[in-house]
C-alpha cells in the first residue's frame, strides 16, 4: 500500500507541485489543508501516514499546527518546509518534533529522500 501523505501549505501552487512531486514517485496524497487549523482537522479525519508542513502560513503557522498534532500523536511523522532564511524556525519546528525539513523552492530528489528518510 503507498504512503498516505497530507500536504499543507497556504499556496495552492506550492501544493501542486509536492503533489507532483509525491504521485510521480508512488506516494498517494490523501489530503491537503491550506493552514494550520485545517490541518489539524485533515490529521485527525485522514491519519496520513506523514504530512509536508509549511512553516509560514495565515491563521495558524506550521510550528503551532505541529505541536498541536504531536499532542494528538506522538508518533505522527511531519516534515516541514521553509523558504531560504528560515533557520531560527526551522530550528524551533524539529525541537518541536518535526523529524526533517525541506527548501523552497522543492527539488524532488531532496523531497523523496526526506520522505523516504522519515518513513523508514
Amino acid at each position: 500500500m503507498a504512503n498516505r501523505i497530507l500536504i499543507v501549505d497556504d499556496a495552492a501552487f506550492m501544493r501542486m507541485m509536492i503533489r507532483d512531486i509525491l504521485t510521480k514517485n508512488g506516494y498517494e496524497v490523501v489530503g491537503e489543508a491550506q493552514d494550520g487549523a485545517q490541518a489539524i482537522e485533515r490529521f485527525k479525519e485522514l491519519k496520513p501516514d506523514l504530512i509536508t508542513m509549511d512553516i509560514t502560513m495565515p491563521e495558524m503557522d506550521g510550528i503551532v499546527a505541529l505541536k498541536e498534532i504531536k499532542k494528538l500523536d506522538g508518533n505522527a511523522k511531519v516534515i516541514m518546509c521553509s523558504a531560504m532564511g528560515q533557520q531560527a524556525m526551522v530550528i524551533d519546528a524539529i525541537q518541536a518534533g518535526a523529524k526533517d525539513f525541506i527548501v523552497k523552492p522543492f527539488q524532488a530528489d531532496r523531497v523523496i529522500e526526506a520522505i523516504k528518510k522519515t518513513l523508514g
